[in-house]
């Protein structure tokens, strides 16, 4: 291992554990429709050892992470790994920071997929994507495959670049979910994802309308440039406008109704693009609806697998450039020992924040 400077022993990290009083109280069902809904785990923060970095691997010391959706299902609902509990960091994956060590047969992979040996380094500042099943960023050290990191520019701002995850994932979403001659489309949740879907579908000039719960983000969807609008009143405004259906719907909120609602939005042989984590382990779907209008249903996940991971140094260079907007996604901050709270607040639409950054080491 070659590292910066001698690391201390110990660090803090949050911890998702199996509670054995709360079991014993509320027992742990097998996984189901309903998921497992949090009975039996709890959620804090505890002192773990510092890891070091494995084979393959780099020691990344973490300046800042940010909560998403898929942390709240993982951490609060039971959609999480068996194996990652007591992990420390799990589940957080958007992070960035800085490599301190760096473990044996280290190369780094750019976004054509070729390898450059020893091109990661210690004092590197970098950001971490690694699969969200897999995640420890939220933690003062995160050891990580030396794959699931994306080195930065000098000039660079880690809080805004930490942004770079979650864009990504939607930038590889919308490549798939994008058929020439789209020129409506529908956006369902205006939550971090839900407005970078805006921002990409302004961009090609598509009229977007959106919806949401929440007043502050039907505010900024409206300041993007969709005709945002209550999710009650969504149907209505787009029946209005366009009584036949819009050409795409992305689906960001992870809801069965509103996946349903995104089938009754689509036009004939329309797409829906279905994004949001699902908020249940067997959900439902309007099997029939679907067949009658003959829509096109693409889903996605796994943004950490695209080849190269092309799709992340695309959104790095979309923020750099001011392409789309983040700024606003880095104002509402919180402490690591702050982590339950901001995955509560997370589940609560963000209180209005679009997303909620965790400050480790600024």
């Amino acid at each position: 291992m070659t590292a910066a400077q001698p690391l201390p022993a110990t660090m803090r990290a949050a911890r998702l554990t199996l509670d054995e009083s709360l079991a014993a109280e509320q027992p742990v069902p097998a996984r189901s429709g309903t998921g497992l809904e949090g009975r039996g785990l709890s959620y804090g923060v505890a002192d773990f050892p510092v890891p070091v970095p494995g084979p393959g691997q780099v020691l990344v010391e973490m300046a800042y992470a940010s909560v998403c959706g898929s942390d709240v299902h993982l951490a609060l609902d039971g959609f999480h790994r068996p194996e990652m509990l007591d992990a420390p960091g799990y589940p957080g994956h958007e992070g960035a920071g800085t490599i301190v060590a760096v473990g044996a047969d280290v190369h780094l992979t750019g976004a054509d997929g070729e390898t450059t040996p020893g091109a990661l380094s210690p004092g590197m500042r970098v950001i971490t994507v690694p699969s969200g099943r897999l995640g420890g960023c939220f933690a003062q050290y995160q050891a990580i495959d030396a794959g699931s990191v994306i080195p930065l520019r000098e000039d660079d701002v880690l809080e805004r670049a930490l942004m770079a995850q979650q864009l990504g994932c939607t930038i590889a979403a919308l490549a798939k979910y994008w058929r020439e001659g789209t020129r409506t489309a529908a956006v369902l949740g205006l939550g971090s994802a839900g407005q970078f879907f805006t921002q990409l579908l302004r961009a090609r000039g598509v009229e977007v309308y959106a919806s949401d719960v929440d007043a502050a983000r039907i505010g900024f969807g409206r300041e993007l440039g969709a005709r945002a609008v209550h999710a009650d009143e969504l149907d209505a405004v787009v029946a209005g406008a366009h009584p036949e259906g819009v050409d795409l719907v992305v689906e960001a909120a992870g809801l069965d109704a509103t996946r349903a609602q995104a089938v009754e939005l689509a036009r004939h042989r329309g797409v829906v693009g279905a994004f949001g984590y699902p908020e249940t382990w067997e959900g439902t779907f309007p099997t029939m609806a679907a067949f009658r209008k003959s829509v096109t249903v693409e889903w996605f996940s796994n943004a950490q697998g695209e080849p190269g991971q092309w799709c992340f140094h695309e959104a790095l260079e979309a923020i750099r450039t001011g392409a789309v907007r983040v700024d606003h996604m880095t104002q509402v901050r919180m402490g690591l020992e702050d982590v339950p709270r901001a995955l509560e607040a997370t589940r609560a639409h963000g209180e209005g924040a679009a997303k909620i950054t965790i400050t480790i080491r600024p």
